[in-house]
């Protein structure tokens, strides 16, 4: 966190642990004073650690992502095959394998240069100037020219502009919810710490980019720039991305086809010169068995998948950044969530109130109303709020410095529950407002006398008008009231204050992670003077107790457990306190109950125990960024498929190293939102269901349309080696194998995208990291079609010329009866299992329309006479179109057994044990 300061080899502020000196010390080792730097001390430093401000990455040069858009083994192979037949003069190949070429580069292009912006939006979170001390007197600083040894003046509303070792605080909060995913701000205070605080619990330091809340500071610069702890949080942002498993996969299988054109190409090329075949002849044979191979679509499949998938997101609140993260989302493991704001709705809210007269009463947030409560309250209060609990909640409301927020513009009305102020102070009113207690004049008016809450004394009071008397309402901490309240209210009426019975409630209240504060009244007699600044209040009747937390978003335990039903591992990774951060995991049904890991124990743990821990607690609290990176790395490193979701500054590095880091879009950091991939609209965990269900939609329909574009590649790579083998005129020609990958098949390809869900996505585990691209049957599958199609055209080819018909007429028989097994082998993709009858016919009608237009398009380019000359085709006689069309069906024939073989050999396997 700190810059280099050090002046020996024990200096113990090296490891930026500022915390653990006393404020003399630090000043001390900074060669400061309390009343900051000179102009003529600062600029020295001011050279020596840099400007204070966070180094960005400098963007990739836009020729250098054009460049690596050619390095695929695939792209590597045409663009050989382009030189080539460009230098053999055969222009028209040369011309439709180019065109291919740039479409491919464009689209990956496209997907590539989309910039990275988390860092300039962690550079945004510096405020641009600041309230300093130099020369002795106050000034108005720019942020970026502070130096270690400045001294700076903080108060409520301002960021703070760089860590900060406090040297005076008068009530100072700060909201570091950003750096912890705590909702209460921190107070801050000027005592030394012990030398292993965490970070995220450092009380005597004011960290850069976070926001004063309240109260006012005097702070000593320790760390600038890249020594912050948000400079840190930036090194990490900047640091590689994982790779999707979509992206692996895709690779994977680019390099075995990459591989098997090579090896096929060059076998075939010297059989070809061993057989007497000429050089010229041999390399065109080559380029056609390329050409045929390669499924020039695949990328532009890939992308109109996930682009659709990415438009069923968006309807599902999901608005996707990255197009690889629409598939990512469908084959993750683990989801690791943050807690405030995501599963949480950050936002303090009055859980429970506990009375001596009713025990404790559960409010579960602010769904609950007045009516609600009666049938909570028992035969004796029924039709009526209880009279302690109503009491309570009064007071809470009424020494209380929470106002309505603006209504938004266009908004008609008045919402009950729209407050600003001190997140407690917030949360007793609108409890108070919820449950019909108070009305809206009694919370407006103006109170009589006010002691807001402070820190150091721990308690607020506020005197009120009510008709003729005048009430002094107090809250606090339970242990303080304790000493203020020689009565307490019951069933019976005023009794003796029962310490133990209080202490209990509080301590049962407390040890579920809420916040606890008491609440208590006195009338005051009609002549007691009402004293500015009002004293120490005492003689008290004790009411009641209100605990608060974030309480957890409606849907988000219903969505964990559809989570854990798909085979996907949830676990709740936050900053907050390991106490708040189990209870909420009981209440979501996260992890087995085990103590949550906390990121002092990470400390002591190897990566395999703590992937162990993780999977015992569910839960990770006091983390910190650091801490969340290792966790994702550590899951990773086990073959875990891993998203993050989040909303924090504290987030971004492991949203970005998770393999799909998942934003939340209202609540959540600039930071936050652009490094991760994909972004919630609505904020709200139940929409990662939703996106995961339309992630794995996303890759079956890649899943069938490889298969698809994969059995055809083999086909043609069977035939035109058999060809060449036998020694007969070349099957196809490279332009006609283009325009039937790209014009005709790349049609169906894409249309195979839109094909709707089977219905049974999230009852399905998480794709095996082993299978790849394609499952097993379907690699078994793709055999199979491969080779029956080659051996279909080859007898059909050779049949023709037998006849005695022309080259160019056998061709074109060939290269027809290769359109017609692509209709029917498309239509059977459509589902793995599942037999083509079954399904809809309908069901997809840009598939069957595609279809048909395949067909439709390739009936035209026989019958006009330029594409004849162009892609060397001649005209056919009717019952030659038939023929292909029938022998085209036996491909379905072929496939729709081989899945009715699997499903019986299924069934009868799922049945074995029950016959047993």
């Amino acid at each position: 966190m700190t810059a280099d300061i050090s002046r020996k080899k024990d200096d113990p502020t090296a490891s930026g642990r500022w915390h653990v000196l006393s404020r003399q010390d630090v000043l001390g080792w900074l060669d400061t004073t309390a009343q900051g730097l000179t102009t003529e001390g600062a600029e020295p430093r001011l050279e020596r650690y840099g400007r204070n401000e966070l180094p960005a990455a400098e963007a990739t040069p836009a020729l250098k992502v054009l460049a690596r858009q050619f390095v695929s083994p695939l792209i590597g192979i045409l663009v050989i095959t382009f030189v080539v037949t460009a230098l053999q003069q055969h222009w028209a190949d040369a011309a439709a394998i180019l065109v291919v070429l740039l479409l491919n580069a464009a689209i990956g292009y496209w997907q590539e240069r989309k910039a990275e912006t988390a860092v300039r939006a962690l550079q945004r979170l510096s405020a641009p100037t600041c309230r300093a001390v130099r020369d002795g007197a106050e000034r108005e600083l720019a942020a970026a020219e502070l130096v270690p040894g400045d001294v700076v003046l903080l108060q409520s509303g301002e960021r703070v502009t760089a860590d900060l070792r406090m040297l005076e605080v008068n009530a100072l909060q700060v909201d570091e919810s950003m750096l912890t995913g705590e909702v209460l701000p921190v107070s801050k205070q000027v005592h030394r710490l012990p030398v292993h605080t965490a970070a995220t619990e450092r009380t005597n330091v004011a960290f850069s980019g976070t926001l004063v809340t309240a109260g006012r500071g005097r702070g000593v610069v320790v760390g600038t720039g890249s020594g912050t702890e948000l400079g840190i949080i930036n090194e990490l942002v900047q640091g590689p991305t994982g790779k999707t498993p979509l992206q692996v996969l895709a690779h994977s299988l680019q390099r075995r086809i990459g591989v098997v054109v090579v090896v096929s190409s060059g076998m075939v090329f010297l059989a070809g010169l061993a057989l007497g075949r000429g050089v010229s002849e041999m390399f065109r044979t080559v380029i056609a068995l390329a050409v045929a191979s390669i499924p020039e679509s695949l990328p532009i499949v890939l992308t109109v998948a996930m682009s659709l998938g990415m438009a069923r997101m968006a309807r599902h609140n999901a608005i996707v950044r990255s197009l690889t993260a629409v598939e990512t989302l469908g084959s993750t493991t683990v989801i690791g969530s943050d807690k405030t704001g995501t599963l949480t709705r950050n936002e303090l809210t009055v859980e429970k109130v506990w009375t001596a007269a009713d025990g404790t009463s559960d409010l579960h947030a602010s769904d609950l109303h007045a009516s609600d409560l009666h049938e909570k309250a028992g035969s004796r209060h029924r039709g009526r709020l209880p009279v302690a609990l109503r009491a309570t909640l009064r007071a809470g409301a009424l020494t209380n410095e929470a106002v309505r927020a603006p209504a938004e513009s266009g908004t008609a009305g008045e919402s009950p529950l729209d407050y600003t102020g001190d997140a407690v102070d917030v949360a007793m009113l609108r409890a108070a407002v919820h449950a019909e207690v108070v009305t809206a004049e009694e919370r407006d008016a103006r109170w009589l006398a006010h002691t807001p809450y402070e820190p150091e004394i721990r308690y607020s009071q506020t005197v009120r008008v009510e008709g003729d008397v005048r009430v002094l309402y107090v809250k606090g901490s339970p242990d303080v009231l304790a000493g203020m309240c020689p009565t307490m209210a019951t069933d019976r009426g005023e009794v003796p204050f029962d310490r133990e019975q209080v202490s209990a409630a509080n301590h049962a209240l407390a040890t579920d992670g809420m916040r606890v504060l008491g609440t208590a009244r006195r009338i005051l007699d009609p002549d007691e003077p009402v004293p500015r600044p009002l004293k120490p209040p005492s003689g008290l009747t004790f009411l009641g107790l209100e605990a608060m937390e974030d309480p957890p978003r409606h849907g988000a335990a219903e969505a964990i457990a559809a989570c854990q039903r798909a085979g996907i591992t949830v676990v709740m990774v936050t900053g907050d306190h390991p106490v708040t951060a189990a209870s909420i995991a009981r209440r979501l049904g996260l992890g087995t109950g085990a103590r949550p890991v906390t990121g002092l124990d990470m400390e002591d743990m190897d990566d395999p125990v703590l992937a162990t821990r993780l999977r015992e607690s569910g839960v990770a609290a006091r983390v910190t960024a650091q801490d969340k990176l290792r966790i994702v790395r550590v899951l990773q490193d086990l073959d875990e498929v891993v998203a993050v979701t989040g909303d924090g500054v504290n987030d971004a590095p492991a949203l970005r190293a998770a393999s799909i880091g998942v934003a939340m879009g209202r609540s959540g950091t600039a930071v936050a939102r652009e490094a991760a991939d994909i972004v919630l609209t609505d904020d709200n965990f139940v929409s990662i269901v939703d996106a995961v269900k339309q992630g794995r939609v996303t890759f079956n329909a890649i899943r069938k349309a490889t298969f698809f574009l994969l059995a055809t590649g083999l086909s043609s790579l069977l035939a035109v080696s058999v060809n060449l083998i036998a020694e007969q005129p070349l099957l196809f020609l490279p332009i006609q194998l283009l325009f039937i990958n790209v014009i005709t098949n790349g049609l169906q390809d894409i249309a195979l995208s839109f094909e709707p869900p089977e219905g049974d996505e999230l009852e399905r585990s998480p794709r095996p990291r082993e299978e790849g691209m394609l499952s097993r049957t379907l690699w078994v599958r793709t055999m199979i079609a491969g080779a029956w199609m080659a051996t279909a055209i080859l007898v059909a080819f050779r049949w023709t010329l037998d006849r005695g018909y022309s080259e160019e007429h056998a061709r074109t028989l060939a290269l027809t009866l290769f359109v017609m097994l692509n209709f029917w082998l498309v239509l059977s993709a459509r589902a793995e299992n599942r037999s083509l009858f079954r399904l809809d016919p309908f069901g997809n009608k840009l598939l069957l329309g595609s279809a048909l237009g395949a067909l439709l398009l390739y009936l035209g380019a026989t019958q006009w006479a330029l594409t004849d000359d162009l892609l060397g085709l001649v005209a056919l006689s009717p019952a030659e179109w038939v023929t292909c069309w029938l022998l085209g069906a036996s491909i379905l024939v072929i496939v729709e057994t081989d899945k009715l073989i699997r499903r019986r050999a299924r069934s009868a396997l799922d049945s074995g044990p029950s016959r047993r």
